[in-house]
């Protein structure tokens, strides 16, 4: 019987974590032999393997190990959903618990609105330990990929506010769109990963659900609430947001040394308004400081993209499903 869901995990080096997140999709609230769930190892250098092979063992017509030599997150998920059954294919990562009903609560929408394509719901923070005040007041969102909108179902042909940690995605609408872009690749933003592909899917005109009642949980460990974790994020983003801009249609080399040289400009007015919160002892410093090292690799990509032709090219490229980026 073909899958009704393929749930993809992929994985690095998160050994401990990825036993919460596979055990709390084994037992799913959702009907025995509609879902499998196909781990990928993206090289990991840890014991992942042996605990993948663990629970392939103990459940072997339910978890499909994978292992993806190639460092990317996008290869891992990528790679796992061209050997994915499912019709839908849902994708998490390895520090995720799901609730019990999150497959069930998911899908439930379709039966009213069959011509939903994407779908999401919320993301919880499941804390290691208490964070700091400024955590709390700050960075509740996107930045921890934190999704806690109120909204009981939303439905709407742009992105909803879909992270990768907790999407479904119409098997056949996926690949239409081309698969997910390249993000942290190596260890090197290079791409606009998650986002990119929300907005190829916005072209070939997908549906977007949000259901407010799944719901998933993000363990964030205590290295995560740092002021050094906020300031890489934000760069991460930074580099993100250069290439959708670029491939957008900012490509042009004037068009990129005036962004470069206007987020240039940007760095001393956020670093004087990161200075002023400090002197005062307000919390906004923390997240004037990280935009600080936003605008700074704003800069940096937009001149790098104007000297590296190679990276150029891995820009434009739509379908990273192809034989040619995934043979």
């Amino acid at each position: 019987m073909t899958p009704f869901v393929s749930i993809i995990v992929p994985t690095f080096n998160r050994e401990k974590m990825l036993c919460k997140t596979l055990d709390s999709f084994l037992y799913q609230d959702f009907p025995s032999g509609t879902f499998q769930i196909l781990v990928c190892n993206n090289n990991s250098t840890d014991n992942t393997q042996d605990v993948i092979n663990e629970y392939a063992m103990k459940f072997p017509n339910l978890i499909i190990p994978i292992f993806e030599k190639r460092q990317g997150v996008h290869y891992a998920r990528n790679t796992s959903a061209l050997k994915a059954e499912g019709n839908w294919l849902y994708f998490t990562d390895d520090d995720m618990v799901a609730e019990p009903d999150l497959l069930e609560k998911l899908f439930l929408p379709c039966k009213l609105f069959p011509e939903l394509d994407v779908l999401t719901g919320k993301v919880l923070p499941l804390w290691e330990v208490s964070p700091p005040d400024w955590i709390l007041e700050h960075c509740q969102n996107g930045y921890l990929s934190l999704q806690l909108r109120n909204e009981k179902l939303i439905i709407s042909p742009s992105d909803v506010g879909v992270y990768s940690c907790h999407e479904a995605i119409k098997k056949d609408v996926f690949f239409s769109a081309g698969g997910f872009n390249p993000e942290n690749t190596a260890g090197k933003w290079i791409g606009d990963g998650e986002t990119g592909l929300s907005i190829k899917l916005e072209k070939v005109g997908a549906i977007f659900g949000f259901v407010g009642n799944s719901v998933i949980h993000h363990m964030i460990p205590e290295t995560r609430l740092t002021q050094e974790y906020l300031n890489g994020r934000y760069a991460n983003q930074a580099s993100s947001d250069a290439c959708t801009e670029f491939r957008s249609g900012a490509s042009n080399t004037s068009a990129l040394f005036k962004s470069a040289f206007l987020w240039l400009i940007r760095a001393p007015i956020y670093l004087s308004i990161w200075l002023f919160y400090s002197t005062l002892m307000n919390s906004k410093w923390h997240v004037f400081r990280a935009k600080f090292s936003y605008s700074i690799q704003m800069f940096r990509y937009k001149i790098k993209l104007i000297f590296d032709q190679e990276l150029q090219q891995l820009l434009f490229e739509d379908d990273w499903l192809s034989e040619k980026n995934n043979g």
